[in-house]
Formats: structure tokens, C-alpha cells, sequence
């Protein structure tokens, strides 16, 4: 006997291929965005560009977003996150997974400066020109509970130095690999190189009055804490993995929230790339939700 409810041939597997196809294209459906902006830095006394990861539903929107701040390391550029750390997929995948809210992400343009006020006015320049200007130009939050800090090697140094110098205007911060070496980075550290710590030549001087234990105590009398995420590779090349355990260590026995991660790998993208994650887990935890402004 014929069988009537017999399905055509491949109607099966064209539902199938369909199906697979729609789970294909969800993630690029739900996606953020890097766009670039340039604006005159007072400070610097030139143009200055960022690049802005916006989340997914940023345009046509009215919410306000958390903001995080992730610096570069010596010699790169507000393009080495997205290229080299893949930042946007990684944010993508995070915010996709309910792991940390949707967020905004300014990535900005500091060269071989160290994040303080030598080469250039860098220092001076985040903080009375980027800040203002992101919070202008972008729907971020405005408040300490929404604004985040980080950054892998020389942006390490810098986190930490903005942290001391302002914990009242960070709510977190994440240390990668971050180059601070007490007392004095080690001879094949680019500090010694880039003309930054000493007019013609590394000076040992400079190095120790723009370190991070010169801040300490001043950081400590405030009593403001900040949740600080610190990792490390265990094979880094400028044996970071050492000075991070000291600074969690010295965070610890001052009662300051800290988290240390000592992971496989060297002074390398794969280390970072593969540990932004769970980075942004931990500082965004301490973060405000997008809100919605008042009228």
C-alpha cells in the first residue's frame, strides 16, 4: 500500500540545514561594534583618537552604559585590543551569556608613554581629557560605580597608578601581566628604553618616584577599595608572574579585595587574549547595570 504521510524527499533535511544555518548566524545577529573617534586633547595640545566598543541595541537606545577603560602595552595603539586580543568577541560572547551586562569599552591611543606625564602629559591628559570626552560623546555611566579600569603590561603599570592615585572614580580594576617591577624593571624591560623614566637614560630615580609603592600609603589613607583582578603568565619573559604575587599578596594583608591568576603561558597575546574573560567577569561583577537616564 502507498504510504500517504510519507514527508517528500530532503524536506527533512532542508529543515535541518535551515536550522543549523539560523544557529549559524545568532552570535553575528547579536554583535557589537568598534567605532573610532578623535577629538583635541587640551593636555596633549594635538588630536587624539580612542576606539569605543558599543554593545549590541547601543544605536537607536537611551540606556546608559557601564564603562571600562583597557589600556595597551608599550608601543601599541587603540588598535591592538580588537586585532590582537579579539576584545569585541570576547565582549560579545560575555554580554551574550548574561557573564557581564552590556557595556561600553574605550580602547585609547598611548604609545610608548607608560601612562604618566613625561614624554607627553598622558597621565593628565586620561583624566582631564579622555574621561570628560568619552562621558560626552558616549551614553556611559558618569559615577564611580559604573567606570572600570584595566590593562596587560605597561597598561598594567598605568591601572595600577590611576587606581592609587584615584580609587574614589573606579569601582574595579584588572591587572594583565602588568609591568610593575619593584624596585626596578629588569634589563631587558622596554622602561629602560623608551625614554620615559630619564631624560637620555633610564634613571633608576624617576623609575622609583613614578612606581606604584610611592603611592601606597597615600592609596591606603583613603580607604576606598578596589577590587583588583592580577594575573601573570608563568613563563613571562620579565618574570611578572613574581611581582604579581607580591602585590596580591601585599593587597591581602591590607584588607584589599584581590583576586590572582597565574596562568600557562609567556609575555604574550595568547595569555591575554585568552584571560580578558574571565577578567571582565570579575570587574564588571562590581559594576552598575545600564540604566535608563532620568527625563
Amino acid at each position: 500500500m502507498p504510504d500517504h504521510h510519507r514527508r517528500p524527499p530532503g524536506r527533512g533535511l532542508r529543515a535541518f540545514l535551515l536550522f543549523a544555518m539560523l544557529l549559524l548566524l545568532a552570535p553575528s545577529a547579536w554583535a557589537g561594534s568598534i567605532v573610532t573617534r578623535e577629538f583635541r586633547s587640551e593636555q596633549l595640545g594635538r588630536a587624539w583618537r580612542y576606539n569605543v566598543y558599543l554593545p549590541d541595541g547601543y544605536d537607536g537606545g537611551t540606556l546608559r552604559y557601564p564603562v571600562l577603560y583597557l589600556l595597551h602595552g608599550n608601543g601599541g595603539s587603540l588598535n591592538e585590543w580588537p586585532v590582537k586580543g579579539n576584545l569585541q568577541a570576547a565582549a560579545d560572547r560575555l554580554i551574550r551569556a548574561g557573564e557581564i551586562p552590556p557595556a561600553v569599552i574605550i580602547l585609547p591611543d598611548a604609545g610608548t608613554t607608560w601612562y604618566v606625564d613625561r614624554k607627553e602629559k598622558m597621565e593628565s591628559a586620561f583624566f582631564r581629557d579622555l574621561i570628560p570626552d568619552a562621558e560626552k560623546s558616549f551614553r556611559v555611566l558618569d559615577t564611580r560605580e559604573g567606570r572600570l579600569i584595566g590593562g596587560l603590561s605597561m597598561g598594567g603599570f598605568g591601572t595600577l597608578r590611576f587606581v592609587m592615585l584615584h580609587p574614589e572614580m573606579f569601582a574595579a580594576a584588572a591587572l594583565l601581566s602588568p609591568a610593575i617591577y619593584d624596585p626596578e624593571p629588569p634589563e631587558n624591560s622596554s622602561a629602560r628604553r623608551v625614554g620615559v623614566f630619564g631624560a637620555e637614560q633610564y634613571d633608576p630615580a624617576v623609575w622609583k618616584s613614578l612606581n606604584w609603592p610611592v603611592l601606597w600609603d597615600g592609596f591606603l589613607e583613603k580607604k576606598i577599595a578596589v577590587p583588583m583582578y592580577i594575573n601573570s603568565g608563568d613563563d613571562d619573559d620579565f618574570f611578572i608572574e613574581g611581582e604579581a604575587t607580591r602585590l596580591y599578596d601585599r593587597l591581602r594583608r591590607a584588607g584589599q579585595p584581590a583576586q590572582l591568576r597565574i596562568v600557562d603561558g609567556a609575555h604574550v597575546w595568547p595569555v591575554w587574549e585568552s584571560t580578558i574573560g574571565d577578567a571582565m567577569r570579575y570587574v564588571f561583577s562590581f559594576a552598575s547595570r545600564p540604566v535608563i537616564p532620568a527625563p
